[in-house]
């Protein structure tokens, strides 16, 4: 209701993220690479990043952290970003390594990777959940428990040994940032008390999986208030004597999906039909929470660009035509592995060559980026590592040769402008939907002067001839998920059906805090253009005999990743995107420029 989510948004205001900054203090050792203040790649002394935090009146950077030198691996120099998150400087000891057998609290894939306090990252999110929940529900009396359910795996049919590796759900990830399956996870809202609910596994488990700790272990690990046996859970709630439950239950507006809360029958004695279940309430609060990211969230995904920036370098600079398109991937996957600790791409990966390059989402299991790069093909990768659950999403389009054409540098051009364009407008009260016409415009006058399209750009317009190139959004909210989460809600503006139009991830109003792609793009689809050319409502816009010439073509996107912040955004991606950056890093030229 739109009680319900104005109170939200006042919760929300009022419990913004945490504003720090910090000293800088720099020691030089040895010359590799960094991730720099910026997350741009430059030689540079490799660095342990320590916070001491002074309130401002700003939101943390990389900038403002301290630096000293970062312990080595063994066998040679790591050149990767590490950074810790702080609330002051007493909780320093959360930089400390990681125990052998992983004790601390702190998250890191090893020296000179990112090191994330799940402490307090986890704790900042939870109190911000706290108080819109309170707001939301603003009658003491009414505030219960709130429960939820983490992930369970999902084991291949008829087989075993052969499972996916477990991904948790990302609302209780959200929350608790547990990675284990088939924990449960409580906070009640009354109390601000945190509990988690682990599993009693079997002996044999410690055999095959490694042994299971204890809950005093996973509490320190995790930062919360306690942790308990899941067969203790009834218990704990008829100790508590909340007046209800709150639970999950909603629709996820970018999948269709619906989200149910957690499955408490059976689980243990006193749990099922003693409670009230609230289910209005916690869906919404929750989601809208995940819309505005904390600075520690922004740090992981900052990192994750920086390390993926870096990959479509390496990519760009060593994959040439005659190699198959998953060497184009494959080179990118194991860049990110080694260099920055992702072992897992936040989606399938995307490398269409050629007529490919149309496809929106090849890449799959049934098309799994087998052609082999010819020579005069584009290339698009759209492809996003992730870590500690959040990722990025870029997008590059390249020539596989390293050499535009005039055909390619046709379509090129306006689809670069169409980012240029969009970014320089991207700030808090800009529509996404304008956001979406400005690239739609950019593009069409593009194509006008390249000979595909003929009219004036608003009788383009009018005739929806830019959903022909451009069938899809302009891009979504980004976070735990790579569509995240919240872009439609009952205070947002409805999903339009009009072509092009419909397949928006959101239509709200940008605010300060959101994470969006940017990603325009222009393709020939022959299987759009060809019934198009056949519509006398569409036909005597498009010039036949050159779209007949771009046959085969394939496509063009450009993705960036971009914060919305109070005066206007900050990039997060870096790649070459102007045309002679491109040719120039293909040829084996330095990225950055500055470097």
């Amino acid at each position: 209701s739109r009680p319900l989510a104005t109170a939200m948004a006042k919760a929300l205001q009022s419990c913004a993220p945490l504003r720090t900054a910090t000293r800088v203090a720099r020691q030089p050792t040895s010359p590799p690479v960094r991730f720099s203040e910026s997350c741009r790649l430059r030689p540079a002394t490799p660095t342990k990043l320590v916070c001491k935090a002074a309130p401002v009146a700003t939101a943390p950077t990389l900038s403002g952290l301290r630096r000293t030198p970062l312990r080595r691996h063994p066998s040679r120099a790591r050149p990767h970003l590490r950074s810790s998150f702080q609330k002051c400087a007493t909780e320093a000891a959360m930089d400390a390594p990681v125990s052998s057998d992983g004790a601390a609290d702190v998250f890191s894939m090893g020296p000179g990777t990112l090191s994330i306090s799940r402490r307090v990252m986890h704790f900042t999110i939870r109190q911000r959940f706290l108080s819109a929940m309170r707001a939301a529900v603003p009658n003491e009396a009414e505030r219960g428990i709130a429960v939820l359910q983490g992930g369970a795996h999902a084991p291949q049919i008829y087989s075993t040994d052969g499972e996916d590796l477990f991904r948790q759900e990302s609302y209780f990830f959200y929350l608790f940032g547990v990675q284990y399956e088939g924990w449960y996870g409580t906070i009640d809202i009354r109390t601000g008390c945190s509990t988690l609910f682990m599993p009693r596994l079997p002996e044999e488990h410690a055999v095959w999986m490694g042994e299971q700790k204890s809950p005093n272990y996973y509490q320190a690990m995790y930062g919360v208030d306690h942790v308990r046996w899941t067969d203790g859970l009834g218990m704990y709630l008829a100790t508590a004597k909340p007046p209800c439950l709150h639970v999950l239950k909603g629709t996820n507006t970018d999948s269709g999906c619906d989200v149910d809360g957690p499955v408490l029958s059976g689980l243990s004695t006193g749990v099922d039909g003693v409670y009230a279940i609230e289910s209005s309430t916690l869906f919404d609060v929750l989601t809208e929470c995940r819309v505005f990211k904390t600075p520690e969230e922004l740090s992981i995904i900052r990192y994750a660009n920086a390390l993926g920036s870096r990959a479509f370098v390496d990519v760009m600079q060593k994959c040439r035509p005659g190699m198959m398109e998953y060497h184009y991937e494959s080179t990118y996957l194991f860049y990110c592995y080694s260099k920055g600790g992702s072992r897992r791409t936040l989606y399938n990966p995307i490398a269409g060559s050629g007529p490919n390059a149309a496809v929106l989402h090849y890449g799959h299991s049934g098309a799994p980026n087998d052609r082999q790069v010819c020579d005069g093909d584009m290339v698009l990768l759209d492809f996003g590592c992730e870590y500690y659950h959040y990722g990025s999403d870029i997008t590059c389009s390249f020539p596989a040769n390293g050499r535009f054409t005039d055909r390619q540098r046709a379509i090129y051009v306006p689809v670069l402008e169409a980012l240029q364009a969009v970014t320089a407008s991207l700030k808090p009260g800009v529509s996404w939907v304008d956001m979406h016409t400005l690239a739609l415009r950019t593009i069409l006058q593009g194509l006008r002067v390249a000979g595909v399209c003929r009219g004036e750009v608003d009788a383009l317009m009018d005739a929806d001839i830019g959903a022909l190139f451009m069938p899809h959004g302009l891009g979504h909210f980004l976070g735990l998920d790579t569509h995240d989460v919240g872009g439609y809600s009952s205070t947002a503006p409805p999903r339009s059906q009009r072509p092009g139009y419909k397949r928006l991830r959101t239509a709200r109003v940008l605010k300060e805090g959101m994470v969006v792609t940017v990603e325009p793009g222009c393709y020939f689809i022959a299987s759009v253009l060809k019934p198009a050319l056949e519509d006398p409502a569409k036909r005597d816009f498009l010039d036949a005999e050159t779209i007949r010439e771009y046959a085969g073509f394939g496509g063009v996107r450009l993705e960036d990743n971009v914060l919305i912040t109070a005066t206007g955004s900050e990039t997060f991606t870096n790649v070459p995107r102007k045309l002679e950056d491109v040719e120039s890093v293909m040829a084996g030229g330095a990225w950055p420029e500055d470097v």
